[in-house]
């Protein structure tokens, strides 16, 4: 084999088997020589072009079959420069035109009277480069060869070199023709003018569509330049002329040069857009988006709308201006598009006619694409603009209308407002969601709900997934509103995971806010309590010490001595009244059931600081008698002028005793609490009257010799100084004073002056 492939056989009638056995039974080495001699002769597709001729004048099937055979497998060569030389003009045609005989299909095909009486170039704009021509007539005709000649037989790597072909054609002509100035700008010249005729814009539309696909050949910088200078001649300008057009296919075509414009900078787009005559570019593009081009209908308009309102790609002073200009002109019409179609929809199904259509729609509904795309562009702008989307959404009622779309017969509708409402919650905005709430806006949504009963579709999986989220972001507010609102309706559906870990959570959050509640307000059972105590105290004060300091004074030996705290509080209880709402018995108290009484021989430190709290006990318990009348008061110290001329004289022993240095101890303290306590005209006129002779104190003195009835004494006195205290409560109010704590080791000439 290696010996025949050093020359071909010659290219003759009788040599076509020898030449088929040589290029279809070569291995991969006989290939690659295969290759080289068939490059090395320049005459042999010539040849074997005529010879195909020849055949076809002869009607010779047999040799036509063997022809396609050969030219098959040199195709399947895989080679460019074999490319190169039968996808020139001269060979380009017989070469289709002898694979028109595949020996596998029964009838011959008509590719070459396809090319030459049904393709017709048209030249839009006169193009002068016969290269330009030549090849864009070659790269037509390659691609025709590739997409339905050999579609059948071609492999995979044939294919792509077949591509690369065309691609490298397509960039020479975008080279050649970006070069010649004269070219684009006579195109634009034409596009701008407004006496072409319709067939001869719509023409050059379409050739300017083809052109600007074409730059996707070039590389990316000779891309970028070639927008560059498209944009800086003025193309924009005239995609807003096509975008005003009354054809809707030219406006579409318009919209996909705008598209490919998007793809290759957007920066560029957007610079043009803020600019004056820019301007009207968004509202055709919002009117594209609302208009119904019928079988053509596509959503460009809303990615193109999406690419300029992008947030996170736009610059300060664009984002601003663009983002502006949308929602002060063109925000309101989309929404006004949506309660249109939603009222008129209703009004046309509630007065339906009898007609084959069975309802009658108002012209003013827009398509369901239509409504489906606006919900996606609001859902987007959500997520790019919260700030500006909440002044006009709480402002418009905009959540509102909406929601109407859950009243339409297309459930994609219906789940396109539910993820619009699942859009806005996830920006976890609490006035948005106090909106939701205060305006019941999620009825709608769980009347479709329910309305959809038990089927599982996508409504039901959308309607569920909402409420999850709910749950799961603990919505507190939201949640709230759900149940109370919702709940006697969703229970038909508490079989369900979610509804059922939603009331859960409702529960749960129930818990929580009444355990919250329970520790932070007060109880009004404590409050009577208090009262009650009060009312206790009070009488404890005014009528049990009374008759207490009267049986002391009439026995005064059956009395024990207490021991006493530095601030002049007995530490012991046990001559209190044994009741419950005594003065010191905080057992039942609710308020100071952490209170513990002090042990019966503290420190002396702990003494002081239990006589202290005790004092401001005994201060606090004892300004709720305060309000009480003075008549009263007077008519209470009345009753038993006895007890009280006891009482007087026990105090009078005490102050008669405290200015004795030997035995000061005690009584010092005792008449310490009394000066604590702000008293200090009552000691001080009884230390008047003691220095001025009286004869009762006097007496007094006398018959308290003995030290143990001095201490026996000693308690009772004390209450007879809290009687004290209590009787000048109000002037110690009317005064505004809050007299310190006398400290323990105070002097009794200190204590008794009160200061």
């Amino acid at each position: 084999m290696t010996r025949e492939l050093r020359d071909l056989p010659a290219v003759e009638l009788s040599t076509l088997p020898l030449i088929l056995k040589t290029v279809t039974e070569s291995g991969l080495t006989d290939q690659m020589r295969l290759t080289e001699l068939i490059l090395n002769d320049q005459e042999f597709f010539h040849k074997l072009m005529d010879l195909f001729k020849i055949c076809e004048d002869l009607e010779n099937n047999d040799s036509l079959r063997m022809i396609f055979k050969i030219v098959k497998g040199i195709i399947l060569l895989n080679s460019t420069q074999i490319f190169e030389k039968i996808f020139g003009d001269d060979l380009i045609m017989d070469i289709i035109g002898s694979l028109e005989y595949d020996p596998d299909v029964p009838h011959v095909h008509n590719y070459r009277k396809f090319l030459k009486e049904h393709v017709v170039f048209k030249e839009a704009i006169p193009i002068k480069n016969p290269m330009v021509l030549s090849k864009i007539h070659q790269t037509y005709r390659v691609g025709y060869l590739k997409d339905v000649v050999l579609a059948r037989v071609l492999d995979e790597s044939t294919a792509a070199t077949l591509n690369s072909v065309i691609h490298s054609n397509n960039a020479h002509v975008v080279s050649l023709l970006k070069d010649d100035s004269t070219f684009i700008q006579e195109l634009f010249a034409r596009l701008k003018s407004s006496t072409i005729s319709p067939e001869s814009k719509k023409e050059l539309v379409h050739f300017l569509h083809e052109f600007c696909s074409l730059i996707k050949s070039l590389q990316m910088v000779q891309q970028l330049r070639l927008v560059r200078d498209l944009i800086t001649e003025g193309i924009l300008d005239i995609i807003i002329d096509i975008l005003q057009s009354q054809d809707k296919k030219l406006v579409l075509t318009g919209t996909d040069i705008l598209m490919l414009f998007l793809n290759q900078d957007p920066s560029l787009l957007r610079s043009y857009v803020v600019q004056p005559e820019g301007i009207p570019l968004l509202g055709l593009l919002v009117k594209g988006m609302i208009t119904d081009f019928g079988e053509d209908m596509h959503c460009q308009f809303l990615e193109i709308l999406r690419i300029l309102l992008d947030s996170y790609t736009l610059s300060g002073a664009q984002r601003d201006t663009i983002i502006d200009i949308f929602y002060e002109n063109h925000f309101g019409q989309l929404i006004d598009v949506i309660t249109v179609s939603c009222l008129s929809d209703d009004v046309g199904w509630s007065n339906k006619s009898v007609g084959s259509a069975g309802r009658v729609e108002s012209q003013n509904s827009a398509k369901p694409e239509i409504l489906s795309n606006i919900c996606e562009l609001l859902c987007f702008c959500v997520l790019h603009h919260p700030y500006r989307i909440k002044c006009n959404f709480l402002l418009g009622n905009v959540i509102d209308k909406v929601l109407l779309l859950t009243q339409r017969r297309e459930k994609y509708l219906v789940v396109a407002a539910v993820r619009f409402v699942r859009t806005i919650l996830s920006r976890h905005d609490e006035h948005l969601m106090n909106h939701c709430v205060k305006n019941n806006l999620l009825k709608p949504i769980i009347d479709a709900f329910i309305a959809n009963g038990d089927r599982y579709n996508l409504l039901n999986s959308a309607v569920l997934e909402l409420l999850e989220y709910i749950r799961k972001e603990n919505l507190k507010s939201l949640l709230k509103y759900i149940i109370d609102s919702f709940w006697n309706q969703l229970v038909n559906f508490e079989n369900l995971a979610s509804i059922q870990a939603l009331k859960v959570k409702y529960e749960q959050l129930s818990e929580n806010c009444g355990t919250t509640t329970n520790a932070n307000a007060v109880d009004p059972r404590n409050k009577l309590d208090e009262r009650g105590l009060d009312k206790e105290e009070e009488d404890y004060f005014n009528e049990d010490s009374d008759e207490e300091d009267t049986a002391s004074a009439s026995h005064p030996k059956k009395v024990q001595s207490q021991p006493v705290l530095s601030n002049g509080v007995a530490a012991s209880h046990a001559s209190l009244s044994p009741r419950s709402g005594g003065l010191v018995d905080y057992e039942d108290d609710d308020d100071d059931e952490d209170y513990r009484p002090p042990p019966r021989k503290p420190t002396e430190s702990s003494k002081e600081d239990e006589g202290t709290m005790e004092s401001l006990r005994l201060k606090h318990k004892l300004a709720s008698k305060d309000k009480e009348p003075e008549l009263a008061k007077k008519q209470r110290l009345g009753k038993s002028p006895k007890s009280k001329d006891g009482v007087f004289a026990a105090l009078c022993s005490t102050l008669s005793q405290a200015v004795i240095p030997s035995k000061k101890t005690t009584n010092t303290i005792f008449v310490a609490s009394c000066a604590s306590h702000g008293n200090r005209g009552p000691v001080e006129e009884n230390h008047q009257d003691r220095e001025s002779g009286s004869p009762r104190i006097s007496s007094d003195n006398n018959t308290s010799s003995d030290d143990e009835k001095h201490r026996g004494k000693e308690p009772h006195a004390s209450r007879s100084c809290s009687d004290c205290l209590h009787s000048n409560s109000d002037n110690r109010q009317l005064g505004g004073e809050d007299c310190p704590l006398i400290p323990p080791k105070s002097s009794p000439e200190m204590a008794v002056n009160g200061s």
